[in-house]
This record gives C-alpha cells, sequence and structure tokens, in this order.
C-alpha cells in the first residue's frame, strides 16, 4: 500500500463533568463521548525520503512539529523505526479549536494511516497507548462512536450506540484554548454536575428525548461568561426547534438535538442569517 485515504471524524460531548485535579494540573473527568458525520478528508502517501510533509487547505495550521498529525507520524517512527517517510494532504471541515476534538481525531488517523502503509501490525489498543502521549481525546478517536471517558479522558468504556438523530453544529468566529479553560474552571464553584449516568441509561434505552434532557457540561460555567455568544447560539436553537442544545468540550462549538430534519435545516438558515455563528453544518450520530 502506496496511499491510504482516511476520514477523521469529529465528537460532541452529551455529557462532561469534572470530579476533581491531579497534582500534576490535569483534571479527572467524566464524559459521554459521540462520534458525528462530520469529518476532515486525510491523505497519507507513502514516500522514500525521512521525512514528514503536510499540506492543507487551512493557511494558519502548523505543518511542523506543532501539528498533531506530525507528532503521531514521529512517534510511529521512533518508536517502530520504519524506512521512508510520510506526505498528508489535509483537507479541514471539522472546526478548529472549537471543542470536537479535530486535531485529536487527525492524529489517531495519522497513527492508523502509518500502521498500514508500512504494515506494522500494531494493535489498536497499542496505537491507543500511543495516543495519550499526544492528547488524552485521541485514544477515543481511535475507538470512536458511543463511549464513557474517565481518568484525563484515556480510560475507555464502550456504551451502547447512541440512536439515530438530527445533530445541527455551530460555531462562532472565536478560538478557545482548553488548557485556559480548565485552568480557570473552580471546583468550589461547581453546584451542578449533569447526570452522566442518567445519560448513559438514556442511551441504553434509545431514547434521544431523554439523553437530550440530561446533556450537561460544567466547562460551559467558564466559556459562556468569556464568549457570552455560546449562550444566544444555545437559546436560538432552542427556540428554533432544538430538544436541547449545548457546547461541546471546552467549546466554542454549540451542537443541538433536533427531533426532524426539517426544524433542523430550518434553524440552520436562521444561524447563518444571524450571522453569530460563521460555520453552522448539518450532521448525524456517527457508529462505526
Amino acid at each position: 500500500m502506496d496511499s491510504i485515504r482516511l476520514k477523521a471524524r469529529a465528537k460532541i460531548n452529551l455529557g462532561l463533568d469534572v470530579i476533581g485535579r491531579r497534582d500534576n494540573g490535569y483534571h479527572d473527568v467524566r464524559m459521554v463521548m459521540q462520534t458525528v458525520g462530520l469529518y476532515d478528508r486525510i491523505i497519507m502517501t507513502r514516500i522514500p525520503e525521512d521525512d514528514i510533509r503536510i499540506r492543507t487547505n487551512i493557511g494558519f495550521l502548523p505543518v511542523n512539529e506543532n501539528n498533531l498529525i506530525y507528532k503521531a507520524i514521529m512517534l510511529m517512527k521512533n518508536r517502530y523505526g520504519f524506512s521512508g517517510g510520510v506526505e498528508v494532504d489535509l483537507n479541514k471541515f471539522i472546526p478548529v479549536a472549537a471543542g470536537m476534538a479535530g486535531g485529536s481525531s487527525d492524529a489517531a488517523c495519522a497513527l492508523i494511516g502509518v500502521n498500514r502503509l508500512y504494515d506494522l501490525y500494531v494493535p489498536v489498543k497499542e496505537l491507543m497507548k500511543i495516543g495519550v502521549e499526544i492528547g488524552a481525546d485521541v485514544p477515543y478517536c481511535l475507538m470512536r462512536g458511543t463511549a464513557l471517558a474517565e481518568g484525563i479522558g484515556e480510560k475507555l468504556t464502550r456504551l451502547p450506540d447512541m440512536p439515530d438523530c438530527n445533530i445541527l453544529i455551530a460555531k462562532p468566529p472565536i478560538n478557545v484554548s482548553t488548557r485556559i479553560v480548565y485552568e480557570n474552571l473552580d471546583m468550589k464553584e461547581i453546584v451542578e454536575h449533569p447526570d452522566i449516568d442518567g445519560i448513559i441509561e438514556a442511551i441504553r434505552t434509545k431514547d434521544v428525548a431523554m439523553v437530550a434532557s440530561r446533556i450537561g457540561n460544567v466547562l460551559e460555567s467558564v466559556t459562556i461568561p468569556l464568549y457570552p455568544v455560546i449562550d444566544s447560539i444555545k437559546r436560538d436553537m432552542i427556540e428554533h426547534g432544538a430538544i436541547n442544545a449545548m457546547m461541546s468540550g471546552s467549546g466554542p462549538t454549540v451542537f443541538g438535538i433536533f427531533p426532524d430534519e426539517d426544524s433542523m435545516v430550518e434553524c440552520q438558515r436562521f444561524l447563518r442569517a444571524k450571522g453569530e455563528a460563521r460555520q453552522v453544518y448539518t450532521t448525524e450520530i456517527f457508529n462505526p
């Protein structure tokens, strides 16, 4: 195999709770993660030169060692010592710095791509261990689907598939630093925690409306005061047909769960016309 095409899929958090902070600064979390249909397109090609070359359609993205794809390929090369390099063509559609694990998903695909291009036969569980060195979301992006994430996000338990539903994604023209959001989270000020177990039970019973009624994200308490437009988009989604809406990850992306495609598309038109969200996409639940 000389070339491989991959789809790096985005994720949303149906529930995100922070339950403690470690001495090293990392936070212990309980999250219900869900892959959605939105994806970046990645083409990876073997090259004889000992080099990593990345091209992308987003001009401000780094294409050197600061890119998570680059880090993933370098980790694989250092660990398994294959001879040659990789050329990567990255066409991004997942919003950048948006709380949707776009960079982590790209890195996960890079691990898979190198594994296949160079016939390394590394088991997925081992790739997941390597992925933690890149970022806490990378192991989940290798697993995909519906999962409970614990620890710093690397302890994963597969859940029954989230039932099909209509998802609207809206990102305002701002970027949010996950590190800064977590640094500004005051554990003592968290007075309401999302019902993670209730979300899981609603998924088990295939009750989309019940899932939507229980979604929650403690990081909203940090990000929304900094960027009130997030709350405005949430309210607009609910007023225009969403069963519920919530910020994904550390933000600023908002997703809404809609009862039907017509109301989702109508809300998409409204949000685009209003202009608070620059990127507004319709998508769906994805389970591998």
